[in-house]
Order: structure tokens, then sequence, then C-alpha cells
């Protein structure tokens, strides 16, 4: 356990925020397979102040079962509060500001990674964001712009002598986007420095790579992204090896297409079948990674209509009793 504020987290597994991963029904597969924090898809500051019907949905976190912070993103600080305080009314028990993504469109209108360029901008939309709510407020940033602009380490100590409840850190810079590797060092160095929790991210893809990142760095938490598309045994995985110190067996097939089964079913109930199948489809091509025979059905997946047409893909691997 560990806390952000005055908010106590259950374990050390965080899911972090991932556009078109950490829906509604992401987040509830992920609370399900044991992670102790979960995060919005990253939200718009604009699109709740212009009550934007698409982005009230992402922020719609009202009735779930456990912790949920609310990723935000923009830059312009009157905006990022206005955009904070609605979604603390919403229910967002922690919120988030984003400081590392790497997207083209989200950086060219200095949002996100390039926030890191200008530290004046960022204490100015900590003081707004921090002003306007009651609920802690994090930050999660990357190693930097690029090598020669490698300033985590500055952004992380503004963010924390602002007032900032704990910082992520994804050790890559924003050229780098998710190639190379992840410099975990610089989260080693966050934690020799700060004095509020840090958060590692970047690079796990098993359970023993977050012990490793923790007993390497002394990280409060481990945040997982990309490790647990098409598997939330990771997070099940991971919090029984840092908590009890307990190594769980691998899924088995039939768990894998029961896991899937169950996000589809999630996902319908959330946004009825129509949407739910058509943004199913890159997750069931996750699930199915890896399996004999999973090329063979990429097609039939990709062009399933209904619950049924997607689950019978599914099943032809060699499982077709799923259904």
């Amino acid at each position: 356990m560990f806390s952000i504020g005055n908010v106590a987290v259950p374990n050390r597994v965080v899911a972090a925020p991932l556009a078109g991963v950490t829906d509604r029904a992401g987040r509830e597969m992920a609370r399900l397979f044991g992670c102790g924090l979960v995060y919005t898809e990253m939200i718009s500051d604009m699109g709740l102040v212009y009550n934007q019907q698409k982005t009230l949905q992402l922020a719609a976190v009202e009735g779930e079962q456990g912790l949920v912070a609310a990723q935000l993103f923009g830059s312009k600080p009157r905006a990022m509060a206005q955009g904070a305080r609605i979604l603390e009314k919403l229910g967002a028990q922690i919120i988030d500001i984003n400081m590392g993504c790497p997207t083209p469109k989200i950086v060219r209108n200095g949002e996100g990674a390039a926030l890191m360029k200008d530290p004046a901008l960022v204490r100015d939309l900590l003081d707004a964001v921090l002003d306007a709510v009651t609920v802690p407020v994090t930050v999660k940033i990357r190693k930097g712009w690029d090598e020669k602009q490698s300033n985590y380490l500055e952004i992380a100590l503004l963010a924390e002598a602002e007032g900032a409840a704990a910082v992520a850190l994804h050790p890559r810079t924003r050229q780098q986007f998710f190639s190379g590797h992840s410099d975990w060092t610089a989260i080693k160095v966050l934690k020799e420095q700060l004095h509020i929790p840090v958060i590692g991210n970047g690079d796990i893809w098993s359970a023993q790579d977050a012990r490793r990142m923790i007993g390497e760095t002394g990280c409060d938490a481990v945040m997982i992204g990309r490790g647990a598309m098409g598997n939330p045994f990771i997070y099940r995985e991971t919090a029984a090896l840092l908590e009890k110190r307990q190594v769980l067996p691998a899924p088995t097939l039939s768990e894998r297409f029961m896991a899937a089964r169950q996000h589809l079913d999630l996902a319908i109930e959330f946004k009825g079948e129509y949407t739910a199948v058509r943004e199913m489809r890159k997750h069931f091509a996750w699930y199915c990674k890896g399996l004999r025979g999973a090329g063979r059905v990429r097609g039939a997946i990709n062009q399933a209509a209904t619950r049924e047409e997607l689950l019978a893909a599914l099943a032809s691997i060699t499982l077709p009793t799923i259904i």
C-alpha cells in the first residue's frame, strides 16, 4: 500500500492512462484483476469546458467501484482549472496532469510532453489546478523533450514544490516515443530527490519486470501500460509478487479467452454492441497475440460485426465451447 495525498492505494500496481484502452471497460478489467489504481484516458480541458459529449463520456467515472484518477491535458491554466473542477464533480478521486503524451497533434498545441519545455507554464498550470480542486493532483512526465533537454528532475522538483501529491515518470524522451529502452536510472534519481511518491513507468512486461524496477529504483509503485494490452493477468501477477512474494502460474488458454469475453461484455454494457464490437477488435487481437492460429483468425476478428461473430473468431483458434 502507498498513499497519494490523502488517498490510500491498496497496492503498488497502477494501470497507465492509455487512449482507446483505459475506457470504463478497461478500467473495470484492471480492477477485477487486482490493479490498485486506474486512470482514465486523457481528457481534454477544452472538451470539458465546452461540455462536449464525447469528452464527458470519457470523464464519466461516477459509480465505479474503486480508485480512479482522471488524466487532464491542456496548456491554458484557466481552462485546466475549469476542467479539473468538472472532473472532481464527476467523481475523480485524483487529478493527473498529462505532461508526457508524445503524439504530434497534442504537442503541436503545446500540450502533453511539450509542456516540459516551458517550466514557467508548468508552474502556472499546477498552481491553477491545485487552487481549483480539493482532491490530490499528480503529474505524469517523460524524461524530457530529447536527450539535450532532459529536464525531468527540474519538472518533478517544481511539481513537488508547488504541491503535487505524486509524480509518474516514463523515462523515455518525447523524441523516442516508445522506441529504445526506458532509462530506469532516471526513476531512481527522482526517488532519491523527491519526498512525494514516485511511480515508475516503462518496459514492464511481466511481474518480474515490476519487481526489478522497484528493486533497482526504489519507486513507490509501478505503472503498467502496453504490457497489459490483452493481458490483464499481469496486474494480479504483479500484485501477488510485490505484495505477497507469490509467483502465480501463467494464465491458461481458456482463462485468456474467458477474460476476452468478459472484457467484451463489459464494453457492450457500457457502450452498446455496435460500438463495443468495433472497439474491441484490437483488444481481441491483443488477447490472441502469440497464440498458434492467431494470424489465421485476425481477418475474422477485424470483420466481426456482432458479439457472436467476434467470439466465434476467437473460439476458432482452439476452444469452440467459450461462446
